[in-house]
Parts: C-alpha cells; structure tokens; sequence
C-alpha cells in the first residue's frame, strides 16, 4: 500500500503565519486561497518532499496549553545531518521563535530542537527519521 501524510493547521492569522513560516524555517507556500474575508481558505505550504496545509481558525479552537515544557503534540520534520538541525533553529530563532528545545542529541539518538511559531504550534527539526531506522 502506497500512502502519505500531510498535517492540516488552523492559524487565527493564517496569512501572518504563512510569511513568518516563510521566513522562519525557509517554507515555500504553494498555493494560497484568500476566503474572503481577509483570511485564507486554504494554502499548501512546501519544504523538501513534505507538505502540509492550513487556513484561517475563524471558529476559535481549541489548543491545548503547555504542560511542562511541551504542549504534547506538534509537526517533526526529519534531516540529513545536524548541521541542517542546527541551521533551521539558528533561523527560526533570529525570525523569533520561542525555543522549546535547544539542539541536542536525545537518548534514542536523535538530534533534534523544537521550537514554538508566533500562534503556538510546535515545530521539532531532528536527525532520525522514523519508520525508517531503528535503535541500536
């Protein structure tokens, strides 16, 4: 069986989050259709092979705060080498991005740092790609 998957976020400023996801980690948005409303009823948003989507939160959900360091859940994006990892956090946090994790090795091996965007979804860049190595 052949699948993929892609997120899909709602941003209360959907067209904010598209320029500071632009300049923050280097996305290429690939589509964007306005709602109307000064908002967006949809935008694909690209980096590498991985894709995902989002548009204008014009209902209000709900998000869950932070319990701890972290809100529980967020987008990974894996890397060739540390170096990338080290490169997208020194560029999201110069663009402002609230640090959650600085670039460290974890205890299963992968490299990695989180970080938070302006509306507070969280971002992890990191070496291990999963499905697709496993722990030695």
């Amino acid at each position: 069986m052949t699948a993929t998957l892609h997120a899909y976020l709602g941003y209360r400023d959907a067209t904010a989050a598209l320029r500071w996801l632009e300049k923050a980690f280097g996305f290429e948005t690939t589509m964007e259709v306005p709602d109307g409303n000064g908002g967006v009823m949809h935008a694909e948003v690209r980096y590498g092979d991985t894709s995902f989507t989002l548009f204008t939160d014009n209902d209000g959900y709900d998000r869950p705060g932070r319990n701890g360091e972290t809100v529980g859940h967020g987008l990974y994006f894996a890397f060739e080498t540390p170096a990338e990892v080290d490169a997208i956090y020194a560029r999201a946090s110069a663009a402002g991005a609230e640090v959650v994790w600085r670039p460290e090795l974890s205890e299963w091996g992968n490299y990695r740092c989180r970080v938070a965007d302006p509306e507070g979804y969280e971002w992890t860049f990191g070496t291990y790609r999963p499905g697709l190595q496993t722990l030695s």
